[in-house]
């Protein structure tokens, strides 16, 4: 697996061109003119700031990502989750790291595609004053997510070509002006970017606006699956340069520039002849559309793994192609695209949503640089390595950290209360996991194969189904749980031919499908261990179906209907699943916390993918049970009773 991540292609180099790098690559949009702001043009701050510009791309993409991060993949996928699933058993506090880095990429999400995209449609404002940009930007990011229900596959297709002259168009205006100004190469050295940080007054916040250009960086990790490592690192080289190139020519032009105010203006714009204004705007449209792809299919990568992790509540997967890595998960496209067009409402400006971006995404990088350290640690590289790859990138992000904090007022708020609820709902769905798995209670399979044999034969009891399927959470062999021997024997008798426990283990690993049968007592009860992992859709219809297959032409099983009018004919017996759903009882006594962990987990419970669903049964063939989730019981009633 890890030779096929690192293969790199014509077509894969193109395709990651169109999903990977759109978020990154668009950054030139807004960086220069958010770093100026209201003051006016200094040779001091430009050469400082486009300084801290290339070491920032050179130490946080190149170098953390790019070179060290992108090898930790777990079996070909990237993330933090991806990350955290490689390393979480070391240690249980890994969680909390996990939790943050995933909130607040998710709450990212929903603030990239709308400064993209308003930061590129303003550029109309130059050729028509008046224009309304905000119905523009609106129906842009509306019809982007529509037509994610086709996959990235295709995206990434119709989107490499666009990006391709996208970032051939950006190094062609930044040598342009490069040409007029070659002076601005000193900037390659850092003194400069020292200078600005320590001596001018204030140069240390503008690392906040500096950081904007390294932002699309995480979802360059999360979208490892989408198109492997190989093909990211090789045109990464290219991006790189057409950035690097953008950036100085933008900093030349200011440099001539010297002294003036922007006044609204922005930079990427100024450096473009007025007669390739127009196509101009239109390609760097069309690449902000690009930027949002990157965050949306890494979007839809975080929640999958999160599903598998037990941090989200099980909604909707879909995968729109066979080609491994190519997910759409509806209920989070149409999520986003509603926090993406509250956020247009309520910045209306790209220059004012640059205040709210960065916050969050720093603490994303934080996180990711904690859990990577516990890679490091866990794969045996050198401590003093380990020790330098800590300290450096902990102040550099701790660095951004600092210098973003101070966007909290002026709209950072926002990026981190969309974190704060999202990182909300994924504690309460993993406490819930914890607090249901210790108040399940296991019984031993073994003990009532001969009960399930006597009910089998007993034809007293209408039948209920020749083969009866029950999906388990029991994850040892020769356990089940004791709802499901209440669900056979008390809740009304459950008779069948073969009684068959089905149980999904989800592995860290992304793409392990294999089974396991334990023939418990031959031809009355069989259990079905599934071993899936956690990118593998549960169509468990199809899955089962095959092992009965295996089954058959190995005779291990016979599946003939046990009817004697059915059986002389030859014919199948009937399957059908058993999905046990479970409620919280008003009868139980938990802590108050939990109780109310429990509450909220079931009122999310109620609006998302049923249990059968999400196994991918088929609802013909599929009864879904309601059992009370039997928690701490309640004191003894006392009660009276009175005669006469």
């Amino acid at each position: 697996m890890g030779k096929h991540v690192d293969k790199a292609s014509a077509a894969g180099l193109l395709v990651a061109l169109g999903i990977i790098f759109g978020d990154i690559g668009t950054s030139p949009l807004y960086v220069m003119q958010a770093i100026i702001g209201d003051n006016s043009i200094s040779p001091e701050v430009v050469y400082g700031a486009v300084s801290c510009i290339f070491w920032t791309l050179t130490l946080q993409t190149t170098i953390k990502y790019v070179i060290l991060i992108l090898r930790a993949d777990n079996k070909g996928e990237g993330g933090i989750l991806a990350l955290y699933a490689l390393v979480r058993k070391k240690a249980a506090w890994l969680t909390v790291p996990a939790i943050i880095g995933a909130s607040t990429l998710l709450a990212d999400g929903i603030i990239t595609p709308p400064i993209s995209v308003s930061s590129a449609v303003e550029g109309l404002r130059i050729l028509y004053p008046r224009i309304q940009t905000i119905p523009i930007v609106i129906g842009i990011l509306t019809l982007l997510f529509i037509i994610q229900v086709f996959g990235t596959t295709i995206v990434g297709r119709a989107f490499g070509p666009v990006m391709m002259i996208w970032f051939l168009m950006l190094a062609v205006l930044g040598i342009s002006q490069v040409v007029a100004h070659p002076e601005i190469f000193k900037a390659l050295n850092p003194y400069y970017g020292y200078q600005l940080l320590a001596n001018h007054p204030g140069g240390f916040w503008m690392l906040g606006a500096v950081f904007l250009c390294t932002t699309g960086a995480e979802a360059l990790y999360s979208d490892l699956g989408h198109c492997g490592r190989g093909n990211i690192r090789i045109s990464w080289i290219f991006v790189k340069s057409c950035l690097i190139l953008n950036y100085f020519g933008q900093g030349a032009w200011l440099i001539v520039h010297s002294g003036a105010f922007l006044n609204g203006r922005k930079p990427f714009y100024e450096i473009m002849p007025d007669w390739w204004l127009l196509p101009g705007i239109c390609i760097a449209t069309m690449a902000t559309i690009i930027a949002s792809q990157a965050l949306i299919s890494g979007s839809f990568t975080l929640i999958s793994e999160a599903i598998r992790l037990n941090f989200w509540p099980k909604v909707r997967l879909v995968y729109p192609s066979d080609q491994k890595g190519q997910l759409y998960v509806p209920s989070v496209n149409w999520l986003l695209w509603a926090g993406c067009v509250g956020i247009v409402l309520y910045f209306k400006e790209s220059a004012h949503m640059e205040a709210a971006y960065g916050l969050a995404i720093t603490l994303t990088m934080i996180m990711t640089t904690i859990l990577m350290s516990v890679y490091l640690y866990v794969n045996k590289v050198s401590k003093w390595l380990l020790a330098v790859f800590l300290i450096v990138y902990l102040a550099i992000e701790g660095s951004f950290l600092a210098a973003n904090l101070l966007k909290f007022t002026h709209g950072g708020w926002v990026s981190l209360l969309l974190a704060t609820i999202i990182g909300f709902v994924i504690t309460v769905w993993l406490k819930a996991y914890f607090i249901k798995l210790r108040l399940t209670e296991f019984e031993s399979l073994v003990k009532y194969i001969g009960p399930l044999r006597e009910l089998s034969n007993d034809i007293s009891i209408p039948k209920y189904s020749t083969h009866l399927i029950f999906m388990s959470n029991a994850s040892h062999e020769s356990e089940i749980e004791n709802k499901i021997i209440y669900s056979i024997f008390y809740k009304r008798p459950k008779r069948a031919d073969i009684y068959w426990f089905v149980h999904v283990e989800t592995t860290d690993e992304p793409y392990t499908m294999d089974y396991h049968v334990n023939i418990m007592a031959e031809d009355d009860v069989i259990k079905v261990t599934f071993r899936l992992g956690f990118r593998i859709e549960q169509r468990m219809n199809l899955f089962f179906r095959k092992v009965v297959e295996d089954m058959v032409m190995n005779k291990e099983v016979d599946i003939t209907s046990r009817y004697e009018s059915l059986s002389r004919q030859n014919i199948t017996g009937d399957f059908r699943f058993i999905v046990l759903e479970r409620y919280l009882s008003i009868d139980n006594n938990l802590p108050f916390i939990e109780d109310m962990i429990m509450k909220i987990y079931f009122g999310i419970k109620s609006i998302t993918t049923s249990e059968d669903k999400w196994f991918g049964l088929d609802s013909s063939s599929v009864k879904v049970e309601k059992v009370p989730l039997v928690l701490t019981p309640t004191e003894k009633i006392r009660i009276k009773r009175v005669y006469g």
